[in-house]
């Protein structure tokens, strides 16, 4: 008898997953490479010290990149391309305390999920945090 719930529970858990990849496709902001070293000593990036204290670096992904820290030793970067406008449309976000602010429809996404009110969420890239020293990519 226990035997034939497992079938049922497989056949769910087979059906309901998905290839991430596929998921996280937005067809509004492209797959640009991006590999970075950050320094948190340096002034520039002084504020990736304190947690929710976000830094916009520009030239890196599409619009710029914004970075925060989130934790002791964890950080988000997000591409500050707007995730639902097209990236001609728009200026790169801009940071308003934990939130950062799409040009275009003034739409918001918090910085510490990349969620916003619409569609698509921010473009997250990966970060490996070593002492002082941060590394983002993709």
């Amino acid at each position: 008898m226990k035997k034939i719930w497992l079938i049922p529970l497989f056949v769910i858990l087979l059906v309901s997953c998905s290839n991430s990849r596929e998921r996280g496709k937005n067809p509004n902001v492209p797959n640009y490479s991006v590999n970075l070293t950050v320094d948190t000593n340096l002034p520039l990036y002084n504020n990736l010290k304190f947690i929710s204290n976000p830094v916009y670096i520009p030239n890196y992904g599409v619009k710029g990149l914004i970075v925060m820290k989130t934790g002791e030793g964890t950080y988000n970067a997000f591409d500050a391309a707007c995730p639902n406008q097209a990236i001609s449309t728009c200026k790169a976000m801009t940071i308003d305390g934990i939130m950062a602010v799409c040009s275009c429809d003034k739409s918001t996404y918090n910085l510490y999920t990349g969620l916003g009110d619409l569609e698509y969420p921010m473009k997250q890239y990966r970060v490996d945090a070593a002492g002082n020293i941060l590394r983002i990519y993709n």
